[in-house]
């Protein structure tokens, strides 16, 4: 899974360089994980998540506790968590996950990126269907064998753990998302470089001159929208 890394790490470190963009779509999520349930981490694992999921990106703690502060008051905003799957340049293959309180807006801006950038919006299982959701942690260390065998002992499967520049990275079942981060934390991890649920692409393509530029137009237009919080693909970047 060599490869599916260097994906995660390049699309993490665009968004490292968009803060503004980034706190506010963690503000949101924020909010909605702490008005679906109790605004208090400790009591609410899906909030939980999103913090420390925030956390690797450096998002200020104020903007996370005003999030929490707007969910406690008498705010009665809505949101949907939308999904758009669709098609790029030569076979590329794209989701879009969203959380808007506006659904006909957020359908239309999306559908206007694919097509004014050389994609085209398809139907609603078009390409998931060639993704795997996948729970994805990674932090500076070099004990991965040894990590592996924790995590087989507190009967946590995962699908593999590896060693590379410096980092240990997990990939695991979507479903035991916060068991791998307990673990973790219980031995010893204080802090995360990335804590995702990322789509994988089970198959990747290469793109190259013109059709490359094209996806990567589309992947900024798309990300670039208000309400969209992630773009999963299938490109070697």
């Amino acid at each position: 899974m060599g490869r599916k890394w260097e994906n995660i790490k390049e699309k993490k470190a665009g968004k490292d360089s968009a803060n503004s963009k980034i706190y506010a779509k963690f503000g949101v999520e924020i909010y909605v994980a702490a008005k679906q349930g109790e605004p208090d981490p400790a009591l609410n694992q899906k909030l939980q998540s999103v913090i420390d999921r925030a956390k690797t990106y450096n998002v200020p703690k104020h903007v996370i506790d005003r999030a929490i502060d707007k969910a406690k008051g008498s705010s009665d905003e809505t949101f949907s968590e939308l999904r758009y799957e669709g098609f790029g340049p030569n076979g590329s293959m794209i989701i879009v996950d969203a959380l808007t309180n506006n659904a006909n807006r957020t359908a239309s801006d999306v559908r206007a990126a694919y097509g004014k950038n050389g994609g085209n919006m398809g139907v609603s299982g078009a390409v998931a269907y060639m993704f795997d959701n996948t729970a994805v942690f990674a932090y500076e260390g070099d004990n991965a064998d040894e990590m592996f065998e924790t995590l087989l002992e507190a009967d946590i499967e995962v699908r593999d753990v590896m060693a590379e520049a410096g980092q240990v990275i997990i990939y695991a079942e979507p479903e035991d998302f916060n068991n791998v981060r307990n673990a973790l934390q219980e031995n010893g991890v204080k802090e995360f470089t990335v804590a995702e649920l990322e789509m994988l692409a089970q198959n990747e393509v290469s793109l190259e001159g013109e059709d490359l530029e094209k996806f990567e137009k589309l992947i900024d237009v798309l990300e670039d929208l208000d309400d969209v919080q992630k773009v999963h693909h299938n490109v070697e970047l």
